[in-house]
């Protein structure tokens, strides 16, 4: 009984979220509204670029949630205090509602599959020999079917972590029984992960061109699903650092742990997405060069300069300074610069496959493709978000029956 710890004087009332909350969740609905209305219009000028648009957004957001479940489970296997302080912001960013949510909003991408995948297509599969050697893995009723199994992973990993977590609350002596389960889960719960994140990647993304691959694409995808929800989670954190009761918890060591965390992931995105790039071009195949071809064209290669430039180089400097990541304001504007950015490479990856048929080796970068790209960003990410607050202001911010709670406090306090 040596690991019952002396937490038990905190209660959920001294970390309640602060009402500050309540106006983002305002925000989030105008958000929603304004961003699918516009996303909307799209559907009325270009049937495909619409579909191509709200792709882009629901990956987007789906990596939000998936790279915070993942994160939550490597703070369980990892411990630490810098877990501690974060453990409720991704609880809630991968709650088992929150993928019920994605779930349904991925029924727009079924109604769109016509318009999205070729492989949809009757008379091209019956005249292409690739897409008939592929025809018992890309067709409609599979394509769903492994989409809910997805999902019905996610959100079994996320409805244990929460419920464990909730009563670890509820029964503060005995957390670390609770924290037991949560780390044995979240071992198997990496690898399933890992093996969901890639297949889930190849169906969505890689399968927009069927004729092209990539192996190392669903391990690109996990990198930069982590770094969206790092980035993310770190933006919230700043947010909630300038607001009691997290004030008074948050500290500059904090940050600089979740500063070198982020440094980490951009590097290891910078070096996935350069090993495939690498290894595509040394091999020179006419099956795997028009999907680059294709993106250092037409206008494309503005955006593909910049994701070296500003995805890479930009926050990779920054973040070598030591005083920049202890500071929450400054690392705050670097996350949220890195979450635009991620929402640039998502739609770099997407948005250049619409009517790509009509000249294989030639992109063209529509500004509409950009202005409706952001609005559906915008429009699911204000849903996303009033689902987010909304479990987040449900609990209190810190996990009361944590056996770390007492270390990540004491962090805080000698900081402050």
């Amino acid at each position: 009984m040596s690991e019952v710890h002396t937490h038990a004087a905190h209660t959920a009332a001294d970390f309640a979220a602060p009402p500050e909350l309540g106006r983002l969740q305002l925000l989030a609905i105008i958000a929603a509204v304004v961003g699918l209305a516009l996303t909307a219009v799209g559907a009325l000028l270009d049937h495909e670029q619409f579909f191509h648009s709200y792709l882009v957004g629901y990956v987007f957001w789906v990596g939000v949630s998936a790279g915070c479940l993942a994160l939550l489970m490597v703070q369980h296997l990892a411990g630490g205090a810098w877990g501690v302080v974060i453990r409720r912001v991704l609880e809630s960013a991968s709650s088992p509602l929150m993928m019920v949510l994605l779930l349904l909003l991925f029924i727009p991408v079924v109604l769109g599959a016509h318009d999205l995948y070729e492989w949809t297509h009757a008379e091209a599969v019956r005249t292409n020999e690739i897409l008939k050697w592929k025809a018992p893995y890309l067709n409609l009723p599979f394509f769903i079917g492994r989409t809910i199994l997805y999902f019905a992973i996610w959100g079994a990993l996320a409805y244990f972590l929460n419920v464990w977590s909730n009563r670890q609350d509820e029964d503060v002596a005995h957390g670390y029984i609770y924290e037991r389960r949560m780390r044995t889960l979240s071992g198997p719960g990496i690898v399933l992960f890992a093996l969901t994140v890639t297949f889930a990647s190849v169906d969505w993304v890689m399968a927009l061109d069927p004729e092209w691959y990539s192996t190392i694409f669903g391990i690109l995808f996990m990198g930069g699903w982590g770094l969206s929800a790092l980035a993310f989670v770190i933006a919230v954190s700043v947010f909630l650092s300038g607001r009691r009761p997290m004030h008074d918890v948050l500290a500059p060591a904090h940050f600089h742990d979740l500063g070198k965390l982020l440094l980490a992931f951009v590097m290891l995105w910078a070096y996935f997405s350069f090993s495939q790039l690498l290894i595509i071009w040394s091999g020179n195949l006419p099956e795997e060069i028009p999907w680059y071809l294709r993106r250092y064209s037409g206008g494309w290669q503005v955006l593909s300069i910049a994701l070296i430039v500003l995805h890479f180089m930009l926050p990779f400097l920054l973040l070598l300074s030591r005083d920049l990541k202890r500071n929450a304001r400054l690392l705050g504007a670097v996350a949220l610069f890195v979450i635009v950015m991620r929402v640039v490479d998502v739609f770099w990856l997407i948005a250049p496959e619409a009517h790509h048929r009509e000249a294989s080796y030639v992109g063209h970068l529509d500004p509409l493709a950009v202005l409706f790209g952001a609005a559906a960003v915008i429009g699911i990410g204000g849903v996303w978000f009033w689902l987010f607050v909304w479990g987040l202001r449900k609990r209190p911010l810190m996990p009361l029956g944590d056996p770390l709670l007492e270390k990540a406090l004491h962090h805080g306090q000698h900081h402050h």
